[in-house]
């Protein structure tokens, strides 16, 4: 068989077995060349939302193929980009009024980080310090790995990466010190913003935190005049159980990125969304003023389209019904691991749910991460675990007796891997 010539992400290759090719997918399956069905269990990296070739969707992306292709955004706009606009401020919390489109979630969180820059600078007050939370994961940009957690992701780019301030995951019982933390940074003065992944940090390993601290966070950053980025990118589009997690905090954020669920998980797509002041600082007849980003694909008249069509979708089906029974069913499935010795930190938001198999080397490359996946995929599961953490975030249209399945393989794998089966 001839070597593919294509390097895919986050893989090493000279571990890894030649990749199964994918020729079809369905609802919650994908099918591979052997026509073995596997069940996506984690969305295919948390995109897909109601379910592979959501018909409502698909449709949407045939009809605006017959109209449009590519248009230069910075010299004209669209209807499915106005409408798109216009539908995501209904949704998101109140206070968000402008809508910058980009390709991804990291160039989301990239528009984010200048806007904020670009805010103070503009006001003849500038601040230019950044405050992330440990363990965080903002993408793999230069500038999202700069706000990132350090380590095995991006030593290699130590020399390229910028400096920003990190507070310390609010564990429980202990969340004070994560606000104090903020605190102390903001009374410097020179706080631009803070950006988080509102309640749970996601490539970080699961980790989640009460509400109440990011609704703290919010209450210090409006204190002292620092903006506050919500990161949605992973818990937007109803992960979390909310339409968007800061809505469990009931916080208002001046900037919001969202992607992976903004078209259903069928195109790229990103956007970044600000309140009237953070656009205003930017207006200016002053052309120095302008706020300096765009990419070639911004605003892909196609990708909005399919947004558009999941807004419907969200709007017509009963979406909201189907993450609390995914809820639900997590809750009623977890219990059968409380006090069960193999693992530690059961725990669950919405539609994620997630465990750690205690083992002695834990950690991103726990080297019984790729072990586990690869007995998932025997038993026909798309499961990628974050080194020693296990989880399933599947898609909305995922049956019961399929979460059964997976369940029924977290219990057998982590036997198998832990030498009792």
């Amino acid at each position: 068989m001839t070597r593919s010539p294509v390097w895919h992400p986050f893989t090493q290759h000279a571990l890894e077995p030649p990749m199964k090719r994918i020729v079809a997918t369905e609802g919650a399956y994908l099918t591979d060349e052997n026509g073995h069905r596997m069940l996506d269990a984690i969305s295919s990296w948390w995109v897909i939302t109601h379910g592979h070739r959501h018909p409502t969707i698909m449709q949407a992306i045939r009809t605006a193929t017959e109209t449009y292709d590519q248009i230069i955004f910075a010299e004209y706009t669209h209807a499915p980009a106005e409408q798109l606009a216009r539908g995501l401020i209904e949704i998101a919390p109140a206070g968000l009024q402008h809508v910058f489109y980009s390709d991804s979630g990291s160039t989301a969180v990239e528009v984010a980080l200048k806007m904020a820059l670009g805010y103070f600078h503009n006001s003849g007050t500038p601040r230019n310090r950044i405050v992330v939370m440990e363990h965080g994961y903002h993408g793999d940009t230069i500038g999202t790995m700069s706000t990132g957690a350090r380590g095995v992701f991006n030593a290699a780019y130590e020399p390229l990466l910028f400096g920003v301030d990190q507070l310390p995951f609010p564990e429980p019982g202990d969340e004070q010190a994560t606000l104090a933390a903020f605190e102390t940074y903001c009374k410097s003065g020179g706080v631009a913003a803070l950006l988080i992944e509102p309640l749970v940090l996601g490539a970080g390993g699961m980790k989640m935190y009460d509400a109440k601290v990011l609704a703290g966070l919010k209450e210090i950053a409006s204190r002292y005049g620092c903006l506050f980025i919500a990161d949605e990118v992973m818990t937007g589009w109803g992960r979390t159980g909310a339409m968007f997690a800061c809505e469990q905090a009931g916080i208002l954020p001046d900037i919001m990125c969202t992607s992976k669920g903004l078209t259903g998980g069928a195109l790229p797509l990103a956007a970044t969304l600000c309140t009237g002041e953070i656009f205003d600082a930017h207006l200016s007849t002053d052309r120095r003023k302008t706020f300096f980003h765009s990419s070639s694909y911004t605003a892909n008249p196609i990708a909005c389209a399919a947004a558009v069509a999941n807004l419907e979708v969200w709007r017509t089906e009963p979406v909201g019904e189907r993450i609390h029974g995914i809820g639900q069913f997590h809750r009623t499935r977890l219990s059968r691991f409380e006090g069960d010795k193999r693992f530690a930190n059961i725990r669950q938001a919405g539609t994620i749910a997630a465990l750690d198999l205690k083992v002695p080397a834990g950690g991103y490359l726990a080297e019984v991460g790729p072990r586990m996946r690869a007995l998932f995929r025997e038993r026909g599961l798309l499961i990628r675990p974050l080194g020693n953490v296990i989880y399933l975030m599947p898609p909305y249209c995922v049956s019961e007796s399929d979460l059964d399945r997976a369940y029924d393989a977290i219990d057998e794998v982590a036997s198998t891997v832990l030498g009792q089966g």
